[in-house]
């Protein structure tokens, strides 16, 4: 691939009618696709492969796009962006998503402007805490890398960071707000006080961790799922691999439905969580597999059927790839503590 960023827009001509991919409601009546594109090079691509690859997906119907501050590619995904305008495509068909990160908790306004300048847009349609904890890494740490200033969740703190984020709907500057890597022990507090309730959360969800249970919680609460890593994540960085993960596309049950259906165990995975009725945000630089994911949110192409459904809701295996063992603090027992396991908010 180039290593020049892309500056021409042109729509395939076998590409997907952007107005027949499904949307969401969500509970503030906004609407968002029910399939996005995540944008996390993960250590393994470069900031101008990520950006051609938008413009790539773009081309061939895809609007809504996963982004974030901590990513380090929001200047380059904005000259994308801005190069699928120019190329035609009107602002209000594009869903734009950023977070703020760990360290701006104390500064999301401010932090939500350097997106917005970086991505060349004058709002956000979604904005999420990327964390609910103020605690980061540098760039390519190793797993076993501590922050000395990390500390447990502290509600106090947690909603002067979420009133700032309604600060910004007041603004203008994004449409809807939301959480990412968020608890239901943390979700009750916030739904207690917030002023505006988080349309969606932002959640590992695939074959091998489902997360029914919590799941179930959000949907409940007319809070959108939006699932990050739905294929397992084989390109994760290797801080977040462990020797007990397991390889949701190598399942025999996975297969057996991907070999019946003629496509990748891939394949199988992002139509799973559509038809579940998660958003997942596939990440991908390569043609073939971007294209294939946006047209999986297309309910004619191709179908898991129920009793399919049925036998992938048995393969769960807990199986939870992104831990977070960076964030942990002095005192921490281990990455559980980062997820409220057993109910209750660890200290």
């Amino acid at each position: 691939m180039s290593e020049e960023l892309k500056t021409t827009f042109v729509m395939a001509e076998d590409g997907v009618d952007p107005n027949i991919v499904p949307k969401k409601k969500l509970n503030n009546g906004e609407e968002m696709p029910a399939i996005g594109m995540g944008t996390f090079g993960s250590d393994r691509f470069n900031n101008v492969q990520i950006a051609n690859a938008v413009v790539g997906a773009a081309e061939y119907g895809q609007r809504a796009f996963d982004c974030a501050s901590v990513y380090g590619n929001e200047k380059e995904i904005g000259v994308a962006l801005k190069t699928i305008q120019d190329g035609g495509v009107p602002r209000e068909e594009l869903y734009i998503t950023s977070k703020v990160w760990n360290d701006a908790h104390d500064r999301v306004v401010e932090s939500c402007k350097q997106s917005l300048k970086d991505l060349q847009l004058d709002y956000l349609d979604l904005y999420l805490v990327h964390w609910p904890f103020p605690n980061f890494h540098a760039k390519g740490v190793s797993v076993d890398s501590r922050d000395p200033n990390a500390k447990p969740y502290i509600h106090e703190d947690f909603m002067k960071t979420w009133a700032q984020m309604e600060e910004l709907v007041e603004m203008g500057l994004v449409k809807s707000i939301g959480t990412s890597n968020m608890t239901q022990a943390k979700m009750e507090l916030l739904l207690r006080d917030c002023k505006i309730k988080p349309v969606v959360t932002e959640m590992e969800l695939h074959p091998h961790f489902q997360q029914t249970e919590l799941f179930n919680y959000y949907v409940s609460k007319e809070i959108q799922p939006i699932a990050f890593c739905p294929i397992g994540s084989p390109t994760r960085p290797d801080r977040d691999k462990t020797e007990t993960d397991t390889v949701d596309i190598e399942d025999p049950v996975v297969k057996k439905i991907a070999e019946r259906l003629g496509v990748h165990p891939a394949v199988v995975c992002i139509k799973w969580a559509v038809q579940r009725g998660q958003i997942p945000i596939p990440f991908s630089v390569f043609e073939p597999e971007y294209r294939s994911n946006l047209k999986c949110a297309l309910p004619d192409y191709m179908t898991i059927t129920d009793e399919e459904m049925a036998e992938l809701a048995t393969i769960d295996k807990n199986c939870r790839l992104i831990k977070g063992q960076v964030f942990l603090w002095e005192g921490s027992k281990g990455w559980e503590d980062l997820w409220d396991e057993d109910g209750t908010i660890a200290q």
